[in-house]
């Protein structure tokens, strides 16, 4: 064999050497895309799941909006309310105040006409025991 037909086999041999290695690699690429496309899609499984969960809950969370404000709008109504009454006991306070001030103002005006009374009472009962001594003695 010459020297030109060894260097053609030593080239045969690493160029086979070489497809060998580009074969292995390219599958345990090939085995690298199958496992990283069914992590793809348990993944995109995964996100539909939380995409359909995310929507329920958005969805619960703006029922739940509507009812507070729902609700708010009920507790206004109420405060209205509220303060109405608040009002009308500030009215019956003033009322009441009023018909107390008259009570203690009559009040007043009656002790002045039973002092008054009683002063003349005393001096009529003055005056009948001075009679009575005059006419005893």
């Amino acid at each position: 064999m010459s020297l030109a037909g060894i260097s053609l086999l030593i080239i045969a041999i690493a160029f086979a050497f070489i497809a060998i290695f580009v074969v292995k690699t390219l599958k345990a690429a090939s085995s690298t895309m199958t496992s990283v496309s069914q992590t793809l899609e348990k993944v995109e499984g995964q996100m539909q799941g939380i995409t359909t969960e995310s929507e329920s809950l958005l969805k619960k969370t703006n029922h739940i909006a509507s009812d507070i404000e729902t609700k708010t709008k009920t507790l206004d109504g109420l405060m209205d309310a509220l303060g109405n009454v608040g009002t009308t006991v500030g009215h019956v306070n003033q009322s009441i105040q009023g018909v107390s001030e008259s009570v203690a103002h009559a009040s007043h005006e009656r002790d002045e006409k039973v002092t008054n009374a009683l002063r003349w009472g005393d001096a009529a009962i003055e005056l009948y025991l001075k009679w009575k001594r005059k006419k005893v003695q």
